[in-house]
């Protein structure tokens, strides 16, 4: 199989390095100085499963690249709009397109059915830029559950997970996900094939648009936040309204709100994503958790005061930040 891994930060570079040294073709797309420090040193991680290093291809031109058989985008959320445009020349008609984001994904209305089948979520699509750029018919559902951070350019600390779910956006069985699921498991990783991707989505969907947020705004981890009383009750609250919108789209959260608040506690002193972004001063992923969950609350006509509430706070810090930096 062929690979390509558009955005090769922290997960896009654990995932290609596993697979290279799985013996697969892989091109990770990446820039700056991991890109430099990866194309002279290779891929290195440390992690708790042992240290290990890679050398897969490393590019920062993906028109020089050619059509791939499995194309990863694992950049930022808020950058799909901008590298979308960009990938035709990795693209042929049989290429698979898996986008490993967190959030709400731009493509979570194709394929579904009913009535809003074919949508976009301008919080996550504006203009529809991205669709336009993929067929549905080349989309395999993707939850990406590793945490993975970069302790510094090359250099990538693994902490906890090994599991990449996917699966068809209608539900059906295909080829190209067995063969990825294969492929992936040979790489030492766990590919559960799921038949409702987007139900498996919500459960990780409920506990970032409270505690990615929440722990931006008061630099705390999720042990803290879901323990302390008053967080907890907030937390409790939010996931509660993303509850009430999942039920509306039809969706059964498979796990309760309690059972996602002492998972989180039992992950102990982990930093979201978002605060890490805080920490390091980088754009928030706050559209796709947060902005994207509020404007489903709109078309579905839920009230959302809470969720609603810490979103306009974290956008002003999103927008202070923006401006003046890091204190």
């Amino acid at each position: 199989m062929n690979f390509a891994i558009y955005g090769a930060g922290a997960i896009g570079a654990y995932l290609g390095a596993k697979l290279a040294l799985a013996g697969e073709k892989v091109t990770l797309i990446a820039r700056g100085a991991h890109f430099q420090a990866m194309q002279t040193n290779g891929v290195r991680v440390q992690s708790p499963e042992g240290d290990f290093k890679a050398r897969p291809t490393i590019s920062n031109d993906p028109t020089t690249i050619g059509p791939v058989d499995f194309l990863f985008l694992t950049v930022k959320a808020h950058s799909l709009t901008e590298i979308a445009p960009k990938l035709g020349p990795l693209m042929g008609p049989d290429t698979c397109v898996i986008s490993a984001q967190n959030g709400i994904p731009w493509w979570y209305f194709q394929k579904h059915g009913g009535p809003w089948d074919g949508s976009c979520l301008e919080s996550v699509d504006p203009g529809g830029i991205i669709s336009k750029a993929i067929s549905p018919e080349q989309i395999v559902g993707c939850i990406v559950y590793p945490s993975v951070v970069i302790e510094q350019p090359g250099l990538l600390r693994h902490t906890e997970g090994d599991r990449f779910s996917i699966g068809e956006l209608d539900g059906s069985s295909s080829q190209r996900c067995k063969q990825l699921s294969q492929v992936l498991v040979k790489a030492g990783l766990k590919c559960p094939i799921r038949p409702r991707i987007r139900n498996d989505l919500w459960v990780k969907l409920m506990g970032n648009v409270a505690f990615n947020p929440l722990s931006a705004l008061t630099r705390s981890t999720l042990v803290q936040i879901a323990t302390h009383p008053k967080t907890r009750t907030i937390a409790k609250a939010i996931m509660s309204e993303v509850e009430t919108v999942a039920q509306a789209l039809d969706v059964k959260i498979p796990i309760t709100i309690e059972q996602r608040l002492e998972g989180a506690a039992k992950v102990g002193h982990h930093k979201t994503s978002m605060l890490q972004d805080v920490e390091l001063a980088r754009p928030l992923e706050l559209e796709s958790i947060v902005g994207a969950m509020v404007e489903l609350g709109d078309k579905l006509e839920i009230p959302m005061p809470h969720t609603r509430t810490i979103y306009a706070c974290t956008q002003l810090l999103a927008h202070t930040y923006s401006q003046k930096g890091c204190d």
